[in-house]
């Protein structure tokens, strides 16, 4: 999604161990969790970018499910429901300084019945995946529409990140 921004980047998985929707309110979740990512590759000299997203639906939090029980629960919650989709972003420049913000989009799910969700895990595979969906992946199958940003539904709000990149002078955008 950055590539096609015409931005250059080197993917570091972050070791730092995400907090729980029991440790923080869900409005602050991701955004700390992304702060947490980003402090945790220290990459002297450059821009550092940690992100993170979460589902929420009825008051429940939805992260990445365990097994495929999980998963199917989850999108059986989801069903005939809208639901937001939260990223936290945190950007942390060259001198060390931190900007985060937070981009929220409304999805809105198909009535799933038990063969639509078999058919749509035959497809993808929903454990790496909040909510375990993914909207760029034969998204049209279960959702209905959204209200906001598509990539931030994906993992990142790009757009607004690289707004905020070219507002602050990163180099090459």
């Amino acid at each position: 999604m950055l590539a096609r921004e015409g931005v250059e980047f080197e993917v570091i998985p972050s070791p730092a161990e995400e907090i729980g929707p029991d440790e923080a309110p869900w409005d602050e979740l991701c955004e700390r969790n992304a702060v947490l990512k980003a402090r945790a590759v220290p990459v002297a000299g450059a821009w550092v970018i940690g992100a993170d997203t979460l589902v929420q639906v009825g008051g429940r939090v939805l992260g990445k499910p365990r097994d495929m029980d999980e998963a199917r629960a989850m999108l059986r919650a989801l069903s005939g429901r809208e639901h937001e989709v939260r990223t936290g972003v945190c950007v942390i420049d060259p001198e060390g300084r931190e900007h985060s913000f937070q981009e929220i989009t409304r999805v809105r799910f198909r009535e799933l019945d038990e063969a639509a969700i078999d058919d749509y895990f035959a497809r993808v595979n929903p454990l790496d995946k909040a909510g375990a969906y993914g909207i760029q992946e034969q998204g049209d199958r279960i959702v209905e529409g959204i209200d906001g940003d598509f990539d931030n539904v994906v993992g990142l709000p790009v757009r607004r990140l690289v707004e905020w990149l070219r507002a602050c002078g990163s180099a090459g955008l």
